[in-house]
């Protein structure tokens, strides 16, 4: 599963809960798309003897980028049409090939602009002008970094879904690990799984089935039906957040 796909929203019901303000948020509607295979996580490491020296290889091949590449344009083919590279190519032979590579298959996908950032500068608009973006496509850490920082501007991170997906396996799952806590409470968030499973019926090209689901999902939202993440005061349970959305 090389491609790690995260959808980012600010729902207009809940513009205020994010930290960042109502005016800069409003009308994100981005997705990141982030190779998850290769990069510097699964690069040699080194550590020399006297344990004062380490090393950590980032190394793509043509064909990584390719294929992540690929996707991520199809995305934009039926989104708004816009590619954003991100990448450190001032510094790193990598990110060059990156370049070179996205470059190449942008000419396959005439009607999708392609635009450039390096990483730096893409932290920085990530909160400055979210949405400006469409498609985001990046390599391994600049992708593991981006996307966190992106789960805050919808206000929680239990509203986020994320897809993992390769050849012929996907994986679909809230981009949040477990909470342990919650056990028992009937208060966790169950908005992000729902979301990972529109995900998943996009993936078999169920679009209208999808759509569907996240109609519901916002149309609960807006009646202030949540959970306790997001609204401390009056929050609602899992179950009945579930049953509405279901209803």
């Amino acid at each position: 599963m090389f491609a790690n796909i995260r959808p980012i929203n600010a729902y207009d019901s809940l513009l205020d809960k994010s930290p960042l303000k109502r005016d800069i948020i409003q009308g994100t509607d981005m997705v990141i798309y982030r190779e998850l295979t290769g990069g510097i996580y699964f690069g040699e490491k080194k550590l020399s003897e006297d344990g004062k020296v380490a090393s950590d290889l980032c190394e793509y091949s043509q064909y990584e980028i390719e294929r992540i590449a690929h996707l991520a344009f199809k995305a934009a083919q039926v989104r708004r049409k816009k590619v954003t590279l991100v990448d450190k190519a001032n510094v790193l032979e990598s990110s060059r090939l990156w370049r070179r590579v996205v470059t190449e298959i942008a000419k396959l996908y005439p009607h999708v602009a392609l635009e450039f950032l390096f990483v730096d500068n893409a932290a920085m608009q990530m909160i400055l002008n979210p949405s400006q973006f469409d498609v985001i496509l990046t390599e391994n850490m600049f992708g593991d970094i981006i996307s966190d920082e992106g789960s805050v501007i919808g206000g929680s991170i239990g509203l986020l879904a994320s897809a993992s997906v390769g050849n012929g396996t996907a994986l679909f799952e809230p981009i949040h690990g477990s909470y342990p806590q919650a056990t028992g409470k009937n208060i966790a968030n169950p908005v992000a799984s729902i979301l990972s499973a529109a995900m998943l019926l996009e993936h078999f090209g169920l679009n209208a089935e999808a759509n569907l689901v996240k109609k519901c999902v916002e149309s609960t939202l807006n009646d202030n039906i949540v959970s306790v993440d997001i609204n401390k005061e009056n929050p609602s349970s899992t179950t009945l957040i579930g049953d509405t959305i279901s209803k």
